[in-house]
């Protein structure tokens, strides 16, 4: 069953974390039924390869990886949505990566291998991820590309929020944050460590990242000295994935460019 919206709102009041209160919107109906089924799709040719990384917990962690052609200490960190890392991840890390040039993109799996292709599927593995092994997992690819680089997050959904906190682990090396109608992080000891400034692209008809979440995440930025760029759409949650049938071509290429020169200017 899920829960009612009043449900989800006192229960995204409470003392919780960022990723556990994006996690508890599985349990309403409203939220799962705005993911359409992804359309089909099968990447070939890829540019990048499967790789693993040990972490912290003695289970290893995966990604997709794309090295640069020259030597770079420069790295993006994509995270996917709540399918998991699928063919459409993929794709994009390689958009990613033709658009900036000499870096390397690491896809992450929060997933741990798994892929949904229905909805209900997607709300039980985004609803199964646990902090700490999540934690794990970004401070194994961490560990994986070294403590001289220079990394920039990016994430939608499920993935926008843990871009933040893929920022935040990384500390000094990160140089860029960009959130895609994800949940910010609210509390303000955390938000003070953060390094690098952060771009949230919002599509303002978001009934969950609603104007709300919009307006305390600018008043926390700005209460502890951080950077915020705000790109607003007049668009609903999702509108940059392609594999949704709501996907809004024009909104999504110009979030993307304005992302990509954001994440350069990091570098």
């Amino acid at each position: 069953m899920y829960a009612t919206n009043t449900t989800a709102q006192k229960s995204c009041c409470s003392a919780v974390s960022a990723t556990q209160t994006f996690a508890m919107l599985t349990q309403q109906e409203s939220f799962v039924n705005a993911h359409l089924e992804p359309l089909p799709f099968i990447l070939t040719n890829e540019l990048g390869k499967n790789i693993s990384f040990k972490s912290a917990d003695g289970i290893e962690g995966k990604g997709y990886e794309i090295k640069a052609k020259t030597p770079s200490k420069n790295y993006v960190f994509v995270i996917h949505e709540w399918w998991g890392l699928n063919d459409y991840i993929k794709l994009e890390a390689e958009k990613i990566y033709a658009s900036l040039g000499n870096v390397n993109v690491i896809a992450i799996d929060l997933y741990d291998g798994k892929v949904a292709d229905t909805r209900d599927s997607a709300a039980k593995y985004m609803k199964a991820v646990q902090a700490s092994r999540a934690i794990n997992i970004l401070n194994g690819a961490l560990a994986y590309v070294g403590k001289d680089a220079k990394i920039a997050t990016i994430g939608w959904c499920f993935g926008g929020g843990w871009s933040m906190q893929a920022s935040l682990l990384a500390a000094k090396q990160n140089v860029a944050c960009v959130m895609y109608y994800g949940m910010p992080e609210e509390k303000l000891d955390k938000l003070k460590t953060l390094n690098a400034p952060v771009l949230f692209v919002w599509p303002n008809q978001d009934q969950w990242i609603n104007k709300d979440v919009v307006t305390k995440f600018k008043e926390n930025m700005s209460a502890t000295h951080k950077s915020l760029t705000v790109l607003e759409y007049t668009a609903d949650h999702a509108f940059a994935n392609p594999s949704n049938p709501k996907y809004s071509k024009e909104f999504a290429n110009e979030a993307f460019a304005k992302a990509m020169a954001f994440i350069a200017k990091g570098f």
